[in-house]
């Protein structure tokens, strides 16, 4: 009787033990990409640049640091293969100093006979130089739809934060490319 109580209570905290880590690794899973993202953000890891400091946005870390040698900002796009979207930069590329303001357009057209949700992504190339691409504002992460021969306009003003100047690791840096991916929203078919 004793031995078995005793293999019931091993088998039911076996299998309780095993359902926690079921459950568990499902959670991480389902948590891992806005966990992901939300590091990358922070940190800069990835190509992704910085966009959780609110204070990165003051009017003073936006001062040019006259200084500074020019970085030519190139600009890039893409499209996954399941959009029907033609999507270039406006602007291929400018020249500012670390703290200086910028703004691009990228262009986006639905070539498509139907209405068009995307969503697109960025990158930072090197990588390195992600952490000082400041955004200010964007159309990344949010859904964009297009009416079926739509075309639009796409700004991003952004700024190298003046930081940039003083990190000897940046002392080779004199070009950095911002690229767009979109894809097709997840929503629709």
């Amino acid at each position: 009787m004793e031995m078995r109580r005793m293999r019931e209570e091993r088998q039911t905290s076996v299998l309780l033990y095993g359902a926690s880590v079921i459950v568990f690794f499902v959670g991480m899973s389902w948590a891992a990409v806005p966990l992901y993202q939300l590091i990358c953000t922070q940190t800069g890891i990835d190509g992704t640049p910085i966009t959780g400091l609110n204070t990165r946005f003051e009017p003073e870390s936006m001062v040019p640091v006259d200084v500074a040698k020019p970085i030519r900002i190139r600009f890039d796009a893409s499209l996954s293969d399941k959009m029907k979207w033609k999507f270039v930069p406006e602007t291929k590329e400018v020249f500012l100093r670390p703290g200086e303001t910028a703004l691009a357009f990228f262009k986006a057209t639905n070539n498509a006979k139907e209405d068009i949700t995307g969503l697109s992504t960025y990158s930072v190339v090197p990588y390195k130089a992600a952490q000082y691409f400041n955004k200010i504002q964007c159309f990344c992460f949010e859904e964009q739809k297009l009416a079926a021969g739509e075309e639009v306009d796409m700004p991003v003003f952004f700024f190298i934060d003046p930081e940039f100047a003083n990190d000897p690791r940046m002392a080779d840096v004199d070009d950095i490319t911002l690229h767009y991916t979109f894809f097709k929203s997840k929503d629709q078919s």
